[in-house]
């Protein structure tokens, strides 16, 4: 993409806008954009960007398809279709910001960031794939995958792709285990097997272990991550959900052994003609799962 990401989405965003808010709010958003783009301090942006739910209400938005093919410019699963209004808004607003002085530009953003309340903490991480100077936000990336508030996770982990293309590998896979410890939709998760591991298979391996001991059951799809490191250290723990009577985790064994490149998964597999006829013809897969 030729064009900045940041201008990209903020033309786009925009356009979503228009059919989503009244006239009398656009014209307020319109002209709180012109003064966060003019001013040198941060106190238009800091009132523009607390007032917003009170204008616009919570209300979701709707996505027309033009607009949904534009935003998969920045990734193929990127989307904003359980994105309220408020959200939208507030985010917009952020890439109105002046970002020619770094310097300015960070101190504004990490203020709001420090201050924020979780609604706004929603809409500043889901702001991440606009933000200019994007390699230096990974730390602040990093700081919200400790958050213990849930919708602040998601907005980081779903249909989110800064994640998958900053994050360092140590940082993407506390996020993952993130989103496993607190049963979050690891599915929406972009990158998700483009960034799996070896170091990541270990760390699910001893998690499954561990539940496994305290007798609760594993998310099935931690064995879509453990599949391309199957090895001879680790194949008795496939063998093991493979037996597992609870039936998704024993789909979810078959799959990871199925696409493993080990010979001795694949013959595992084998011994079940009904399984690999559902994975062959498609109707389990990971998605399915």
């Amino acid at each position: 993409m030729q064009q900045n990401k940041g201008d990209f989405l903020k033309e786009v965003f925009g356009d979503i806008l228009q059919y989503n808010v009244s006239s009398d709010i656009n014209s307020w958003l319109q002209e709180k954009a012109s003064q966060v783009q003019e001013e040198k301090n941060a106190l238009q942006l800091n009132l523009a960007f607390v007032a917003v739910p009170r204008k616009t209400g919570r209300q979701l938005i709707k996505v027309l398809p033009g607009e949904q093919e534009k935003l998969k410019q920045i990734h193929p699963e990127f989307n904003i279709n359980d994105w309220t209004i408020d959200r939208l808004c507030r985010v917009w607003i952020l890439l109105q910001v002046n970002s020619s002085d770094k310097e300015i530009y960070f101190k504004k953003l990490e203020n709001l960031f420090r201050a924020a309340e979780m609604n706004e903490q929603v809409a500043l991480y889901s702001a991440l794939p606009a933000f200019n100077y994007a390699e230096d936000w990974q730390k602040q990336c990093s700081e919200g995958i400790r958050s213990n508030i849930g919708v602040v996770l998601e907005a980081i982990m779903y249909n989110n792709p800064y994640p998958y293309q900053y994050l360092s590998e140590q940082a993407w896979n506390q996020l993952v285990m993130k989103a496993f410890f607190t049963d979050k939709d690891v599915k929406r998760i972009i990158g998700l097997d483009e960034r799996a591991n070896e170091e990541l298979a270990s760390i699910l391996i001893d998690y499954a272990n561990e539940r496994w001991a305290a007798h609760r059951l594993v998310n099935p799809q931690l064995w879509r991550l453990v599949s391309p490191f199957i090895n001879e250290s680790n194949f008795s723990n496939l063998e093991k959900a493979f037996k597992n009577s609870e039936t998704s985790e024993r789909k979810a064994a078959a799959l990871a052994c199925y696409f493993s490149a080990y010979k001795p998964a694949k013959q595992l597999v084998e011994k079940e003609p009904d399984l690999k006829k559902a994975i062959t013809e498609n109707t389990l897969n990971w998605n399915t799962l």
